[in-house]
C-alpha cells in the first residue's frame, strides 16, 4: 500500500511537470517551428520493482492482500455490545480479548453470577469507551446485560408475557424486583388483591409477575404480581357464571360488610347480599345477622353476565311468615309488637319478623283531638294491640290500641256534664286554641277567645304551655264527632258588667303603655283591663307622644262592654283643660259686666232731678264705666 501512494505522488508530480513542459511547448511552437522531443535518462524506469529488484504483485493479487489487510482494523463505537474471550483471570479482573489493538479489563464483581468462569469462556460486553483518558479500553459486562435486559422487559411489555423475578429488597412505597438481571418497582397496591401492610416477608422470594408500565426515556420498569391473580380470578369467575343460574343454592363467605348490605366470597367471584334479602323482619344493619368471615348458604336471585354483578339472597332460603302464620294472629285477638317504623299516619308493629301491623293515627286514642304518632310511639318500643283485619293475600294487617279498652264516649254525659268543671293537661297548642286531655280518649279544646276575659292574646302559648295543667268547665258536648266545647274565663264571673260604671266614658285613669305599633299603644289600665290609644290621641301637650313603658293618664272615649274593647286618649284631657279654661275666661267677664250695668242703673234711680252740671258729670260717669266694661270684655274674648 506504501508503494502504492509512493508510484501515485510520482505519477501526479510527472504529469504536473509533463502539463508543465506541454504548455511551455505549445506557448513556443505558436511563435518557432517544432521541436523534437528528446529522452531522458530515467524515462525507462520501473516504478514496479523495488530496490530488491522484486516484482510486485498484480492487480487481482493485490486487491486480495489489501482486503486482508484492512480487514485486521476492527470498528468500534462507544456503547456497542460485542462478544470477547477470556484471556486471562488476576484475583481483581478479567482479562477480555474483543479483537481491538489492546485487551480490556473487567472487574471480577461484574462475573460473580458465573461461578465456573474460565480461560476461553465467550461473553457479551458494552463497550464503555474504546479509550479513556490513559489509553484504556473500558468494557462493562454490567451494562450489557442490562441492555439485553431491558430489551427482553420492553419485548415482555408488549406482548403481555409472564417474566419470573426475585425481590431483592424493600424500598419506599413497594419493593424492588430483579427482573433478567435489571431492577424493577413492584408498588405495594400491586403485590396482592388484599392490602399489603408488611413488605418485609416478600423480600428475598421469587415471583411471577406481569411488566405493566415502562419509561424509555429514563429506562425504569413497574411489575405487577397483582395482576396475575387477578387474571386468575376473572378465569375463575368467567367459569363460575357460565354454570350459574337463578334459584341455585350456593356457599359463600362474607368478606364485607356495609350499610346496604353484605359482599360475599363464593370462590373466585363475589356477590352482593342486599340488607332488604337478609331477613323476612326489620334491620337497621346488615351486622345484626351477619359476621365477617362468616359462611352461610345463600340464594342467587339475578346475576348480569357483562357486569359481573350477582344479587343473593338469605331470607329465600326460609318460606314468607305471611304464608305460615299460626292460629293466635286472626281477627279480634290481641297482639304484642315491636314499633320499626313510624311515619305521620301511623306506626308499624312487628308482630313476628316478616309480619308487620299498621295502627292508624285514629286507633291511638278514643279522643277525637290530633295526634302525632312520632310523639305517641318510639322505635323499638313494644305495644299490645286488638287485630281489626286480617288480609293475607295482600299481606296486610290493621291494628287498634283504642280497642282494648271500652269507649269512654259511651257514657260521656254523667262523666263530663255540661257545666262541670275539670282539671286537663294540656296536650296541644295550635293558633286558634288550646287541646285539654281530661282522660284518657277524653279530651275537647279552649278557644283562644276562652282563655281569658280582659286579655287579649297574638297566640295561646302567651297564656299556656304544653304539659302544663289548667281548669276548664264543659262548655259543650258533640257526642258524634267526639268533641267536647271547653272554657276556662267561664270559671269567673265576666268583670266586664261589673267595670263598666269605673271606666265611663270621660273617666281619667292612669295607665302603662305595654305595647307600640304603626296603629296605636295598647294601655295596661287597673283591674287587669287593657285599652287601645290610637296614635293621634298619644300626643303631649308638649308636642311630642307618649312611648312604650311609659306611665301617664289616659281618659277612657269609648267603652264596649259586649265587644270586650276600651278606647282611651291622652291627648283628650290636656285638650279638655284649655276648653274649660277659655269657657272659665268668658263667664268671669261676663260676670263682671252685669256688675257694671248694675251700678249705674242704681245710680240713674236715686237721681230724681239733675240740672244740666249734673247731668254731664253722670254722663262721663257712664261714658267712664261703659268703657272700663267693654274693654274687660274685649279682653276677655280674646
Amino acid at each position: 500500500m506504501f508503494q502504492n501512494l509512493i508510484k501515485k505522488h510520482l505519477n501526479a508530480d510527472a504529469q504536473e511537470n509533463g502539463s508543465a513542459d506541454t504548455t511551455a511547448e505549445a506557448s513556443t511552437a505558436t511563435k518557432t517551428a517544432p521541436v523534437e522531443v528528446v529522452q531522458t535518462a530515467h524515462d525507462d524506469f520501473d516504478w514496479s520493482v523495488d530496490k530488491r529488484n522484486v516484482t510486485s504483485y498484480n492487480k487481482v493479487e493485490k486487491e486480495k492482500y489489501d482486503k486482508v489487510y484492512e480487514n485486521t482494523f476492527i470498528q468500534l463505537n462507544d456503547g456497542e455490545l460485542i462478544k470477547g474471550t477470556v484471556v486471562g483471570l488476576t484475583k481483581t479482573d478479567v482479562v477480555l480479548n474483543i479483537g481491538f489493538k489492546s485487551d480490556g479489563l473487567i472487574s471480577l464483581n461484574e462475573f460473580r453470577d458465573l461461578q465456573n468462569l474460565g480461560i476461553g469462556d465467550m461473553v457479551e460486553v458494552m463497550i464503555v469507551e474504546k479509550e479513556d483518558r490513559d489509553g484504556h479500553l473500558n468494557l462493562s459486562r454490567r451494562q450489557a446485560r442490562i441492555t439485553r435486559a431491558w430489551e427482553k422487559i420492553v419485548e415482555v411489555h408488549k406482548t403481555g408475557e409472564v417474566i419470573t423475578g426475585t425481590i431483592t429488597s424493600k424500598t419506599k412505597g413497594g419493593l424492588i424486583v430483579d427482573v433478567f438481571g435489571m431492577e424493577t418497582f413492584l408498588p405495594g397496591s400491586q403485590i396482592d388483591v388484599k392490602p399489603v401492610t408488611d413488605y418485609d416477608q416478600f423480600v428475598g422470594k421469587t415471583m411471577e409477575f406481569k411488566v405493566v408500565k415502562i419509561n424509555e426515556a429514563i429506562k425504569n420498569a413497574v411489575v405487577s404480581h397483582k395482576a396475575l391473580i387477578e387474571s386468575d380470578i376473572e378465569a375463575q369467575r368467567a367459569e363460575i357464571i357460565s354454570k350459574l343460574e337463578k334459584g341455585q343454592v350456593l356457599e359463600g363467605t362474607v368478606k364485607n360488610i356495609t350499610d346496604f348490605g353484605a359482599f360475599m366470597d363464593l370462590g373466585g367471584l363475589d356477590g352482593l347480599l342486599y340488607i332488604t334479602d337478609i331477613s323476612w323482619g326489620r334491620i337497621s344493619h346488615p351486622s345484626e345477622v351477619l359476621k365477617m368471615d362468616q359462611k352461610i348458604r345463600v340464594v342467587v336471585l339475578d346475576f348480569d353476565d357483562e357486569k359481573k354483578r350477582i344479587s343473593l339472597g338469605l331470607k329465600q332460603l326460609t318460606p314468607h311468615p305471611w304464608d305460615v302464620l299460626t292460629a293466635n294472629i286472626s281477627e279480634g285477638n290481641i297482639v304484642k309488637g315491636k314499633v320499626v317504623n313510624i311515619e305521620d299516619y301511623g306506626a308499624f308493629l312487628e308482630i313476628m319478623p316478616g309480619v308487620e301491623g299498621l295502627v292508624h293515627v285514629s286507633e291511638i286514642t278514643w279522643a277525637n283531638t290530633p295526634i302525632n304518632a312520632k310523639e305517641f310511639f318510639k322505635l323499638g318500643d313494644e305495644h299490645e294491640a286488638k287485630i281489626v283485619t286480617l288480609d293475607k293475600d295482600n299481606r296486610k294487617m290493621s291494628l287498634s290500641i283504642k280497642q282494648l279498652s271500652p269507649d269512654p264516649w259511651n257514657d260521656i254525659e254523667t262523666k263530663f256534664a255540661e257545666g262541670s268543671r275539670h282539671t286537663g293537661l294540656v296536650k296541644n297548642i295550635t293558633n286558634y286554641g288550646v287541646f285539654v286531655e281530661l282522660a284518657p280518649g277524653i279530651g275537647g279544646m279552649i278557644h283562644i277567645s276562652d282563655l281569658s276575659w280582659l286579655k287579649r292574646f297574638n297566640h295561646p302559648s302567651e297564656y299556656t304551655k304544653v304539659g302544663s295543667n289548667i281548669d276548664v268547665v264543659i262548655m259543650g258536648i258533640d257526642k258524634d264527632n267526639r268533641k267536647l266545647q271547653l272554657g276556662h274565663k267561664q270559671l269567673e264571673e265576666d268583670p266586664w258588667n261589673t267595670l263598666q260604671d269605673t271606666f265611663a266614658i270621660g273617666s281619667v285613669h292612669e295607665g302603662t303603655v305595654i305595647r307600640r305599633d304603626d296603629k296605636g299603644a295598647i294601655v295596661q289600665l287597673p283591674y287587669g283591663l287593657e285599652g287601645f290609644a290610637p296614635n293621634r290621641h298619644l300626643g303631649k301637650e308638649d308636642g311630642k307622644s307618649i312611648g312604650a313603658d311609659e306611665t301617664n293618664k289616659f281618659m277612657v272615649i269609648e267603652f264596649d262592654r259586649n265587644e270586650k274593647r276600651i278606647v282611651l286618649s291622652h291627648t283628650r284631657i290636656w285638650e279638655q283643660g284649655q276648653i274649660e279654661e277659655k269657657e272659665s275666661q268668658k263667664k268671669e267677664a261676663r260676670a263682671e259686666a252685669d256688675k257694671t250695668k248694675k251700678a249705674v242703673k242704681n245710680i240713674q234711680n236715686k237721681v230724681e232731678k239733675a240740672t244740666l252740671g249734673d247731668l254731664g258729670v253722670l254722663a262721663d260717669l257712664k261714658k267712664k264705666l261703659e268703657g272700663g266694661a267693654g274693654n274687660d270684655e274685649s279682653k276677655s274674648e280674646g
